[in-house]
This record gives structure tokens, sequence and C-alpha cells, in this order.
């Protein structure tokens, strides 16, 4: 961002730049958070994002809550920022036609509906495709378009389950344990975020669009690399290291004498360095520890060394004295310590936007930091059906067909 906007922030607004995808309009028929997620990216660079919500309670997340911020969910605000809501009922004929005008005007169509739903509502790539030619149409469904598991609904959880994540993940020797956050809802959202921009790019040189077909499952799979990659060359079955790594040694939390910290003793200068300073000179040289690989095949005699080494003294003498001597080391942070560190003040990671009927929303900010076309935060996520009216008007329809659209009781404003 840049200081402008950092002094537009502090003062409760937000200045609006031209973002990277300005001028490109983005109809979002996704809810929970894969689809939600990806289409804010969409919106914080820039783009004109049209999100169509079910016209009796919208989006699923706005009533998964506590907590609550105002009358939606902090889930639905944290994933809906800059959008514009329509509130309609795509089974009805005039709130399909009306879907059907906005994918016209659009050069993005996100949806994250089972496979063949889209289709069954008149909303298929084919079937706005004949229409839009040059549209991208991004799909996010748990298992892909094809496949033998393809027609089955998509749950974050069964992705981290089935592609083989959870059981890397957990202390050893405990149970499987899922990331405290939606990783495969989120891998996906990414993944179809980039799959849409490089059709975006590819439509710059043919015009025509294309269909980007992103499965919770692939994306939390493509998640495991160095993974999937040791099986690949071992054939050994992964398995659980808690917090530490199982190419790197010592890389993994500690108990202090009043605390935890992360170590990453990242390659073998890291290591020279390392040891001395907790108080193990003599195992810089060590045969069986001087590299990465031996330390590696050790880790059962060594790491015992470092654990009592650093429980001589507290969590911040040893970040003291590790950063001073140039080794990775950091605290692990409550989720409320980790929002308040000045790092993430410096860069507008948290933020308050402007709401329509809460004045403000407090929430995280974008990582995506670009010195031309800065991504804008423009508005917190809107109220149910709040741009409704506006968005018909825009299509050019005559007032007297949006009143019969309003009076259908198929599209709410």
């Amino acid at each position: 961002m840049t200081d402008t906007t950092q002094s537009a922030t502090t003062q409760g607004a937000w200045q609006v730049h031209e973002g990277a995808l300005t001028g490109l309009r983005v109809l979002d028929l996704t809810r929970v958070l894969s689809g939600p997620f990806a289409s804010m990216i969409l919106a914080d660079l820039g783009a004109d994002v049209i999100k169509l919500e079910d016209d009796r309670a919208g989006d699923d997340t706005r009533g998964w809550g506590p907590p609550f911020q105002g009358d939606d969910a902090a889930y639905f605000h944290s994933v809906n920022r800059g959008k514009r809501s329509l509130a309609v009922n795509l089974k009805s004929t005039a709130g399909r036609e009306v879907a059907l005008r906005l994918a016209d005007t659009a050069d993005v169509v996100l949806e994250n509906f089972r496979p063949g739903t889209a289709a069954r509502l008149g909303l298929g790539y084919e079937q706005l495709a004949e229409r839009n030619p040059g549209i991208v149409y991004g799909s996010v469904s748990g298992f892909g378009q094809t496949g033998p598991l393809h027609e089955r609904a998509g749950y974050d959880a069964i992705a981290q389950a089935m592609s083989g994540m959870m059981s890397v993940t957990g202390e050893t020797g405990g149970g499987a344990v899922r990331f405290g956050v939606a990783g495969a809802d989120l891998a996906a959202g990414m993944w179809v975020t980039i799959g849409i921009l490089s059709a975006l790019r590819a439509r710059d040189q043919t015009g025509d669009g294309q269909h980007v077909d992103i499965a919770l499952l692939d994306a939390e799979t493509s998640w495991l690399t160095y993974v999937a990659q040791n099986y690949f060359a071992s054939g050994a079955t992964p398995r659980r290291h808690g917090s530490a790594h199982p190419n790197i040694v010592p890389y993994q939390a500690f108990r202090t004498a009043d605390g935890e910290i992360m170590v990453a003793v990242g390659n073998d200068a890291l290591w020279q360095r390392f040891a001395p300073v907790v108080g193990l000179a003599e195992l810089a040289d060590d045969p069986a520890y001087a590299t990465n690989a031996q330390r590696v095949s050790h880790r059962d005699s060594l790491l015992p060394l470092v654990e009592t080494a650093l429980k001589e003294r507290t969590a911040t003498e040893w970040a003291d004295l590790l950063t001073d001597a140039g080794v990775p080391v950091g605290p692990i942070h409550t989720v409320p310590d980790a929002l308040a560190q000045p790092q993430l003040a410096a860069r507008e990671m948290v933020v308050d936007l402007p709401h329509s009927t809460l004045g403000s929303v407090r929430t995280l900010g974008t990582p995506l930091k670009l010195s031309g076309t800065p991504a804008t935060l423009r508005h917190a996520s809107p109220v149910h059906g709040e741009h409704t009216a506006s968005i018909l008007e825009a299509l050019a329809l005559p007032p007297e067909q949006i009143e019969e659209i309003l009076g259908t009781g198929s599209v709410v404003a």
C-alpha cells in the first residue's frame, strides 16, 4: 500500500487506487470459503465482484456464528470484503435471467457447486460460453469435474484426510490432526485465482475464455510437495513429526525455562552459529552432527541435548541471543499476540474497513503488495442484498421491468 492509503486508513476511509484488475467484472456464485476467498483476492486487486446470494438467507456463512459482527457472522466478514451483494433465487425464471444478463457482461464467473449443479441451473460453462465466448469460468469442487469421485460433495476436512495431509500433521505417535484453518479450501481458492489470472492472460492473446477446474483434493495434495517427493524417492511412508521437520534438524519448537520458541537451523552454517550459543560448541564439528544429513540421521540423540540446553534460559533470552547470532528464531504467538505485532501493523495486515451498517469492521489486510497497482480494500463485506437495486439499474433494464422482477420475489432489494 502507498503512504496515502495508510494515511487514509488511519482516518477510517480508504484511498481508492486503480488496481491491476480494475475494469474486470466477476460474477461470484460461490459461498462458504474456497470461492469467496478467491473472489475476495480478485476484488482486492480491483475487480468489480458481484456476489449472487440466495434470496432468503444469503451465503451460508452469514449464520456461522457466534461470534457475530452486526447481523452477520465473523466468518462471513473474513472473506467477503470489497464485493457487491445481489440477493436472487437462481431457481426462478426471473432470477436466472438476471444471472444470465450479468454473465453476459462478466469477464469471470466463479462457482463452487457440486459438479452438474450449475448446468442444471442453466449457468454451466458451456451454456455461458455460448453466449459470452470470452468468459473465464472458475469451478471449485471437492473432487473436480472429472474422475470416479467427481459427483461427491466436497468438504475441506475430507480433502485434508484423503490427501494424506492429516497423516503427517500432529505429534509423533499421536492421532491425525487437521489444520487449524481450512487448508484445502484456502489452497483451492488460491489455485483457482491463479488459474483465472492465467486464463485472462491467454484470453488477451486469443480472445477466447476457458474453464478452470479446481478440486479441493488436488489442491491439498499439491501442498504435500517435499513430503510426497520424499516418499517417491525412498518408498518410506511419511510420518508425523509434530512441530519438527522431516528433512532438517534442529528445526522445531523447543521448551525454554518459561515457554516455547521456534528454532530454524536451516543449513550447516547456521548450525555452526547455533551450537556454541546454546552451549553445545563441542557438537558443532562432531562427525555425527556436522552436516544436516547427519543431524537428520541422528536426530534421536541430538534433540534431547538441544532440549536440555534450551531449558537453561527464558524464551526472550534465547530469542535475543540467537537473533544476535543470526539464527532464525521466533516466539510461538497466540492469535491476539500475533495480530498485535508491530511488523504486521507496518505491513497493513490488520485494517478497519467501512461498513454500511456497522460503521467499520476490523479484519485482516492483504499480503499482496504491488508497487505500481497496489491492492485496494474498498469496504467491508456487504449486507445481504445491499446492492441489488443498483446492480439491476446498471443492467440498463427499463424501470418497469425492474419493478416486475422485484415483484416476483425472485430478487430481493
